[in-house]
C-alpha cells in the first residue's frame, strides 16, 4: 500500500467513525475524555521518557531554542494537559443544541442546530500537547480527527496515542474516532490536505512556512493564522505601573509563542516619561527593541544599554521575532497607532493601555484582529485563559471561525423546521 492510498484509507476510517461519534452522548465521550486522562497519569513516566528521546534528537539536530521550549513535555505539562481534558469534559456539549427557534406567519418553527464538521484533519509541528488537545476537542465536539505531528514530537506523539487508544476503548467508541499518524514523511501532508472526499477541514498548527505551504496545496478548507505580529499601543493617558507589568508580561513570559507582544506603540505624549522605564523593564530580560529613529533617540539618551538597542528596519515591523526582541515606534496617538496596526498586524492580537474610555472603546472597534484587548497583557489571546477548555488553534481568517477556536468552532450549523402537518400555501 502507497503513503497516499494508506492516507485515504485513514480519511475513509475516520468518516465511519465520525457517523458513529456524531450521534454518540455527551455522557460517553466524556468517559472518554477522562478515560484518556486516566491513562496519561497512569503513563507520566513513560511520557517523560518519550519525550526526553525527542528532546535529545532535537539538541543533536540543533533546533532553534523557540522550537525546543514547544517541544518539552514537563510534570506542569502534564499537569496542564490532564487540566486541559477534564475542563472540556465539564463545557456544555454543543452538539445537537438548538437556537434562533422561531415560528413563521406560516405556523412552522424555524431555527438552527448545532452539528459537527465531520473530520478534522490537524497538521502541527513541535508541541505534544497539540495532540491531547486537538483529541479532546475533536471527540467532545463529535469530529472524528486525523493528527500529523512534527518528527521532532514522534516519540512523544506515539505514545500519547497510545493513551487515546486506551481511552476511546474504555468508553465504548471506534478506535477510529482519532487516528495519530506516526510517519515523519512530509508526502503525508500532501496527501491529508488532498482528500476532500473524507476530511471536512484541515487545522494547521506552526511555523509560517508550514501553513503557507499547506494554504498553498489543500483541497480542503484550512483554518488558520500565518504568524502572530502582536502590538501594544500605551496611549496617552496610560497608567504606568499598568502599562510596564502589561509590556513585560506580554513580552517576557514566553518568547516562542504566536501571542507574544512583537511590536510595541507609544504616543508621543508620553514617549519621554514612559519609554526609558518601559526599556529598563525589558532590559532587565535582555530583550533587544529595534527602535524608530524618534524612540532610539529617547532610549540613547535615557542612557539605555547600546547592546539592546538597534534600528529598526523596513522588515521588522512586520517580523514575528519568537525571540527576545520587540520593535518599536513613536506615533502622534490613537489614530495613528490603529492605522500603523491595520496595516502591518498579522490580524492576530493586539492590546491598547489606556484610561480614556473612548480611546479604549474606538480601540476594539476599529482594530481589525481577531483579539483586541484593553489594558491586558497579549499574553490572554488563549482558548484555556477564553474559558473554551483547549483551543484547536487560532484562526485570523474572517470564516469560519475568527480566534482561539474551541467546541464551537468545530460546529457548523443547519437548518431545522418543525411543523405538524404544515404545507405551503
Amino acid at each position: 500500500m502507497t503513503l497516499a492510498q494508506h492516507i485515504a484509507t485513514l480519511g475513509q476510517q475516520a468518516r465511519a467513525a465520525s457517523r458513529v461519534l456524531a450521534a454518540a452522548a455527551c455522557a460517553q465521550k466524556n468517559a472518554a475524555l477522562h478515560a484518556i486522562a486516566q491513562a496519561i497519569q497512569n503513563q507520566r513516566a513513560a511520557l517523560l521518557a518519550a519525550n526526553a528521546q525527542d528532546l535529545q534528537r532535537a539538541r543533536e539536530q540543533q533546533l532553534a531554542p523557540a522550537m525546543v521550549d514547544r517541544l518539552t513535555l514537563t510534570e506542569k505539562g502534564i499537569d496542564a494537559i490532564l487540566t486541559s481534558l477534564a475542563q472540556v469534559a465539564e463545557l456544555p456539549d454543543p452538539i445537537g443544541a438548538m437556537d434562533d427557534l422561531r415560528t413563521r406567519p406560516s405556523g412552522i418553527t424555524v431555527g438552527k442546530m448545532r452539528v459537527p464538521l465531520g473530520v478534522v484533519g490537524i497538521i502541527y509541528e513541535a508541541r505534544p500537547n497539540v495532540t491531547i488537545d486537538a483529541a479532546a476537542l475533536c471527540l467532545k465536539s463529535g469530529n472524528a480527527a486525523i493528527l500529523r505531528g512534527g518528527k521532532e514530537a514522534l516519540a512523544s506523539n506515539v505514545a500519547l496515542a497510545g493513551c487515546i487508544a486506551q481511552g476511546l476503548q474504555q468508553a465504548g467508541l471506534p478506535a477510529h474516532c482519532v487516528q495519530v499518524l506516526d510517519t515523519p514523511d512530509r508526502a503525508a501532508v500532501d496527501a491529508i490536505v488532498s482528500l476532500p472526499e473524507w476530511i471536512d477541514v484541515i487545522i494547521p498548527r506552526g511555523g509560517k512556512s508550514l501553513i503557507e505551504r499547506i494554504t498553498a496545496s489543500a483541497r480542503v478548507p484550512v483554518i488558520k493564522h500565518l504568524d502572530g505580529n502582536c502590538h501594544v499601543y500605551v496611549d496617552a493617558s496610560a497608567d504606568a505601573q499598568k502599562t510596564l507589568a502589561v509590556i513585560e508580561n506580554a513580552k517576557t513570559q514566553r518568547y516562542g509563542t504566536c501571542n507574544t507582544a512583537e511590536s510595541l506603540l507609544i504616543a508621543r505624549p508620553v514617549l519621554a516619561a514612559l519609554l526609558p522605564e518601559i526599556a529598563r523593564t525589558l532590559a532587565r530580560h535582555e530583550v533587544e527593541m529595534r527602535c524608530c529613529p524618534e524612540s532610539l533617540a529617547a532610549l540613547q539618551a535615557a542612557g539605555l544599554p547600546a547592546p539592546l538597542l538597534r534600528a529598526a528596519t523596513d522588515e521588522d515591523w512586520d517580523a514575528e521575532f519568537l525571540a527576545p526582541v520587540i520593535s518599536v515606534r513613536v506615533v502622534d496617538g490613537l489614530e495613528e497607532a490603529i492605522a500603523w496596526i491595520n496595516t502591518h498586524s498579522s490580524g492576530h492580537t493586539e492590546a491598547i493601555l489606556t484610561e480614556n474610555h473612548t480611546h479604549a472603546m474606538r480601540f476594539l472597534r476599529e482594530v481589525d484582529s481577531s483579539s483586541v484587548m484593553v489594558n491586558a497583557s497579549t499574553r490572554f489571546a488563549d482558548g484555556f485563559e477564553y474559558g473554551l477548555g483547549a483551543e484547536i488553534g487560532i484562526s485570523t481568517d474572517k470564516f469560519h471561525a475568527r480566534g482561539p477556536v474551541g467546541l464551537h468552532g468545530l460546529t457548523s450549523q443547519k437548518w431545522v423546521v418543525l411543523g405538524d402537518g404544515h404545507v405551503r400555501a
